[in-house]
Formats: C-alpha cells, sequence, structure tokens
C-alpha cells in the first residue's frame, strides 16, 4: 500500500553522533548503523520510505535526549535546539515530513496524571495538537529496585509496556480526560499491552473500584477513553494475531500505521501491514486514514493512492 503516514519515527541530533552511537552500542546488533540512520533524515530515510511505501512521517526526538537532562534551564535549550534543528531540516520536505516537538519536564520519573500538570494539558489543547506518549528506559532507585537483576527486560522486552502502560492508566484513573476531554493522547506498540486486559480493567474499575470511590475521579469506562482520548500504533509490533485483537477491542479508527524506525526496519513493518488480511475499510484508514484527521495533513506523497 503506497502512502502510508508512520509517526513514531525517530531522529537524532548530528552533533550527538558519538553520544548516539554509544547508546546504540547497549541495543543495537550494529551501532555504527543505527547511528547513522537515526541522525540521518534527507537521504537513506527518504530512500527506505520510498521503497516500502510510506508517504509520510512524523518525528520525534530519540534519547538520550531532554528526558535525561535534569536541570530545566538545559533541558530547555536542548528542546529548543532540537525544534529548531527538525523544523529548519524538513522545511522544504512539508510534502514528506512532520514533527513532534520535544519538550522539557526537568525532573526525574515523572507522571503527567497530576493537577499540577493541567495547564500543560489545558495548552495542549488549546492548540489543538495530539501528544504522543511514549516509554524511557527506568532510572534511579525505579531501575536500581525492579530492573537492575533483570536487565534484559528493559526495553521493549517489558519494560516500555509497564512504564507507558502505568502512566496512561494513571491519567485515566486520576481523571486528566476528565478534566480536558478534547485530549489526544498516542501510544506506541500496539497499545503497549492494554487492549489485552482491557475487559479485566474495565470489570474492576466498572464492578470493584467505582463503588469504592473510583468513579469520583474517572467519569467514563476505560472504553470510552481509548474511543474518545487514545489512539494506539503498530509500531515495533508487526503481529497479525495482536492487530486482530486490537481491532476487536479498540477498533480500526484508533489504530495508526508506525514502523518505529531506526530502531525497528522499514522492512519489516510495511511487508507486514501490507500483507495483512484486513478489509480495504479498515486498511486504509490505520494506514493512512486515521492520521490525515487526526492531524489534519495536507498533501503528502501517494496520499490519495
Amino acid at each position: 500500500m503506497l502512502g502510508k503516514v508512520a509517526l513514531e519515527e525517530a531522529f537524532a541530533l548530528p552533533r550527538f553522533h558519538e553520544q548516539t552511537r554509544w547508546w546504540a552500542s547497549l541495543f543495537a546488533v550494529d551501532a555504527e548503523k543505527h547511528a547513522a540512520e537515526i541522525t540521518d533524515i534527507r537521504q537513506k530515510r527518504i530512500e527506505y520510505m520510498d521503497k516500502y511505501g510510506v508517504g509520510y512521517q512524523i518525528l520525534s526526538y530519540t534519547a538520550p535526549g531532554v528526558q535525561d537532562i535534569f536541570d530545566p534551564k538545559e533541558a530547555q535549550a536542548l528542546a529548543v535546539e532540537i525544534n529548531d534543528y527538525i523544523a529548519t531540516t524538513i522545511k522544504d520536505l512539508s510534502e514528506r515530513f512532520g514533527a513532534f516537538a520535544a519538550g522539557p519536564d526537568g525532573e526525574k520519573a515523572i507522571f503527567y496524571d497530576q493537577p499540577e500538570w493541567d495547564e500543560f494539558w489545558a495548552t495542549v489543547t488549546d492548540l489543538d495538537v495530539q501528544f504522543y506518549l511514549h516509554p524511557r528506559n527506568p532510572t534511579g532507585k525505579i531501575y536500581d529496585a525492579l530492573w537492575a537483576d533483570r536487565k534484559w527486560l528493559v526495553g521493549p522486552p517489558l519494560s516500555f509496556a509497564q512504564g507507558v502502560s502505568l502512566h496512561l492508566l494513571g491519567m485515566v484513573s486520576n481523571g486528566v480526560f476528565d478534566r480536558h476531554p478534547k485530549l489526544q493522547v498516542i501510544i506506541g506498540h500496539l497499545g503497549e499491552h492494554l487492549p489485552f486486559d482491557l475487559w479485566r480493567i474495565n470489570h474492576w474499575f466498572e464492578d470493584v473500584k467505582k463503588p469504592l470511590g473510583l468513579k469520583e475521579s474517572c467519569k467514563k469506562t476505560i472504553r470510552e477513553y481509548f474511543a474518545q482520548n487514545i489512539w494506539i500504533t503498530t509500531s515495533g509490533h508487526f503481529s497479525s494475531p495482536t492487530l486482530q485483537l486490537c481491532l476487536t477491542e479498540v477498533g480500526a479508527d484508533r489504530i495508526l500505521f508506525s514502523v518505529d524506525y531506526p530502531f525497528e526496519n522499514h522492512k519489516d513493518a510495511c511487508a507486514w501491514f501490507d500483507a495483512v488480511e484486513l478489509n480495504e475499510i479498515d486498511k486504509e484508514k490505520i494506514a493512512k486514514g486515521n492520521a490525515k484527521k487526526l492531524f489534519k495533513l495536507g498533501k503528502f506523497k501517494d496520499d490519495n493512492a
């Protein structure tokens, strides 16, 4: 399928090439290749996009990044540099690329589900922009207590899904979406295990937790939040049975295609999605239709193919 839109696609500042290569050596089989691909925007990336039918990418800054800087002024300065860099780099490629803005938080292990973040969420909804909630590696005491003796589970095998699912359910149960009903949050990797647990979450929220008091901060059902506020992508999770589960539990209207490049490759993502057995209407929605509506995209390569 031509004209696919991908939106969990990473980049890094070229000036951090050595740092990026060192970091990649912790997880990548070929750290040099990873570092070269993640700092490239205009050459190899576009070659992959053209070869595998991706018409448009929405880029995000990678780790190690702003979230690893705990001094607020330094974090803000880096965020500004990142945003200025990517805006300049893709300015003449508006039919191929967009980008999520990077922002500083300035604290360790921060959660965005408390009332002190309401001003931030109000700004997000006022600007009518989307928030991509992406995982990060556990650090500090959390890493020491839970992951130090289980280091091979850090990242995609387990910690990413655990961190994002905890964060998102915190936003649900602490009323973020009730206070900001127009807020749109995107999570990757076919929902970070949450679609599998929707029945159980809904059962305990509605039948047990709400009678005990959860209803004071969680006005709707978990399924309503997924239908109105939450999106999932296929990034880094190219499983047809899992996609079918997500179609049943979440629905085609809330699923977005993505690759997770360069942590994953275009060939695996695109060959899988192009071959997956799915009716044409739902396939078009997931490939690009949902993204076109959500991000209000204009013309891009093969958008109407």
